[in-house]
């Protein structure tokens, strides 16, 4: 099952392949497997958060963000054979972390409903 993050909602997005505490607008809609994703967690902001936009400003994350963290299967990891000079291999699984403001709740709440319908909990 696939679910869209539609663009224009008001969702900010962080991902591996942007600069480590970047976000960015999601500007077009995308889909995203939930089928490929191996762990799902949901969280809101309770301490001050800084991030940047692409340009470099800061943007302070509102108190009562509310996160959707969705970690990809290790079919979307990326390798390295050197970590600091050393031989390893160190495995980064790719990775989808929403934003949505306080005010945005409603947003958040249909992408949360579809995700914790595909969770069994007997």
């Amino acid at each position: 099952m696939f679910i869209k993050i539609k663009k224009n909602c008001g969702i900010q997005m962080e991902h591996n392949g942007l600069e480590k505490g970047r976000l960015v607008p999601v500007t077009s809609n995308f889909l995203l497997n939930l089928s490929q994703v191996a762990e799902a967690s949901f969280y809101t902001i309770k301490d001050r958060k800084v991030r940047q936009d692409l340009e470099g400003h800061d943007i302070e994350l509102p108190l009562q963000t509310r996160v959707i963290h969705l970690q990809m299967t290790y079919l979307y990891a990326t390798y390295k054979e050197t970590i600091n000079g050393n031989k390893g291999r160190l495995v980064e699984r790719q990775y989808y972390k929403l934003y949505f403001s306080p005010e945005n709740v409603d947003t958040y709440e249909e992408l949360r409903g579809v995700v914790d319908q595909q969770v069994a909990n007997p």
